[in-house]
């Protein structure tokens, strides 16, 4: 509902190296999302398989499913040379934080909850009890968004976009003090 997904595809549109991954996730597909492109969407089953054999870089239960990054997609972009994107949750990120210090968490923000609550009714995905559900963890996310390394509101998608690549280049040449706010 922040606008992920639209702002790093705006970004991505500009920057064909940035190597994003695709996460897997316990959820059922929305309507004109392709397995394998907008999530590898799994059973229960699989998805606990793969967390016995230790194929996710992290998971996290979020909004009553399952979320993961799989280290082979982290992987293939790492082998190309590429920067990689990971379009997680706060969950997430903190365990990715723990496991690779080095890797730069930019925390994408509604400019209010108000407007958050809207996008999420417009998309008409998700029923209204889902929509307070995610409304409830955003309040919760938004208060460990000090722990990541930057943060730009998503509140004009070109202006966030912008500031979205311009962190990322400013990270890839090692200028960690001009991180966006």
């Amino acid at each position: 509902g922040a606008g992920k997904g639209t702002l790093l595809e705006k970004v991505r549109a500009q920057r064909q190296d940035l190597g994003l991954t695709v996460s897997a996730t316990t959820r059922a597909p929305r309507p004109g999302e392709i397995d394998g492109q907008a999530y590898h969407f799994m059973s229960q089953t699989q998805f606990d398989e793969h967390l016995r054999k230790g194929d996710f870089l992290e998971w996290a239960r979020v909004h009553g499913h399952c979320y993961a990054t799989l280290k082979s997609e982290v992987d293939a972009c790492l082998a190309k040379g590429q920067s990689v994107i990971l379009e997680i949750d706060v969950q997430g990120a903190l365990q990715v934080k723990e496991r690779i210090p080095e890797a730069v968490l930019i925390f994408i923000e509604p400019p209010s909850l108000e407007v958050l609550a809207q996008r999420l009714r417009n998309r008409h995905t998700e029923a209204e009890k889902d929509i307070e559900l995610r409304l409830a963890n955003a309040s919760k996310e938004l208060s460990l968004a000090d722990k990541y390394d930057a943060r730009i509101v998503n509140d004009d998608l070109a202006t966030a976009a912008r500031e979205l690549a311009s962190c990322i280049r400013r990270y890839e040449a090692g200028d960690t003090t001009a991180a966006a706010t």
